[in-house]
């Protein structure tokens, strides 16, 4: 593992960090629990990537650049400056809704002030719109980077072709992330493609890299670097995460029925948050004592933040066609 120390975060953005990887995994839980109850429809769970999510958005600032999430993305969306209660609202199809007033299913994150920008249920279609998002900053001569995210089952979709050829074409300040958890839905990887993700990257003109998710170092300096680059006028990059996914597909979906126990029991043992739990304990970021403070204040936060969103009115019939066209 990457030292900490190499960020040059300081020990204050280091636990804030931590508190981000935190709030996602117990926000997460909280919403497979909804579901389980009938307060929800569905809930597609990011568990397993939160580290990697939290280390990738830190690089970029949320002020000026755009990012194009995908359904397993609610972590960095908080990141970029959403809500616990605001992915809740989205669950609960609630008005309030930032991502789109209850009219879109759950897991569509958006958030026209935080920019980012909500994707469809289409899988990988947020990539060539990510590609409009990055030319725009070279038409406009404007100082942004784009980042725009999928899993390795939907990158197989030839919008995913499509999008990095224009950017490497048009050298945009665009940067692809694939977020490997081995499996599209119950496809694992050796029968879904050959050979290494990124190395496609050199086909459409552009660099490639293969980061292990768990590292938070890593990732963050990997992201870190990439920005800068696009920010300078050096072109578009693809990062491949490798991330576990924890849970089955989504709250419809049985992993039991494709994994194996071992394989299964493995994978809990190689959860991120564990690991990194345990290097900031041993780099001295951490003691047991903050851990379990962090933990009482955001099982509170959840807490709260479910009993807000779950009072909020829902939309009103009348109002099902307004904000789905724009207006002149």
């Amino acid at each position: 593992m990457e030292a900490i120390k190499k960020t040059d975060l300081s020990k204050e953005e280091i636990i804030q960090a931590y508190k981000y990887v935190v709030r996602g995994r117990r926000l997460d839980e909280r919403l497979w629990q909804l579901t389980r109850i009938g307060k929800t429809s569905f809930n597609i769970s990011g568990q397993g990537a939160e580290v990697a999510q939290v280390a990738m958005s830190l690089a970029f600032t949320p002020e000026k650049d755009y990012f194009l999430p995908y359904y397993r993305d609610m972590t960095a969306s908080m990141v970029w400056g959403m809500t616990a209660k605001d992915i809740l609202l989205g669950s609960f199809g609630k008005e309030a809704d930032p991502s789109s007033h209850g009219r879109q299913m759950p897991n569509h994150y958006g958030s026209k002030a935080h920019h980012i920008v909500s994707g469809s249920s289409t899988v990988s279609t947020q990539m060539p719109i990510a590609t409009g998002v990055a030319y725009s900053a070279r038409l406009e001569n404007a100082d942004f980077v784009t980042v725009v995210t999928t899993g390795e089952g939907s990158a197989n979709q030839g919008e995913v072709r499509e999008a990095m050829n224009f950017a490497g074409v048009k050298h945009l300040p665009l940067i692809f992330v694939i977020e490997n958890n081995g499996y599209a839905i119950s496809v694992p990887i050796e029968q879904q493609y050959a050979g290494n993700f990124s190395d496609r990257a050199k086909g459409y003109g552009f660099s490639g890299e293969t980061i292990d998710g768990s590292d938070f170092a890593k990732v963050y300096l990997a992201f870190k670097t990439a920005v800068a680059e696009a920010r300078a006028g050096k072109g578009p990059k693809l990062i491949e995460l490798k991330v576990e996914r924890l849970t089955s597909h989504s709250s419809d979906d049985d992993q039991s029925v494709y994994r194996s126990k071992e394989e299964i029991e493995l994978m809990k043992k190689q959860d991120s948050l564990h690991i990194f739990q345990k290097q900031l304990l041993e780099e001295g970021y951490l003691t047991p004592e903050l851990i379990e403070e962090i933990e009482q204040e955001i099982q509170e936060e959840v807490n709260t933040a479910t009993d807000e969103a779950e009072k909020m009115p829902d939309p009103l019939a009348s109002s099902l066609l307004d904000e789905v066209y724009a207006s002149n």
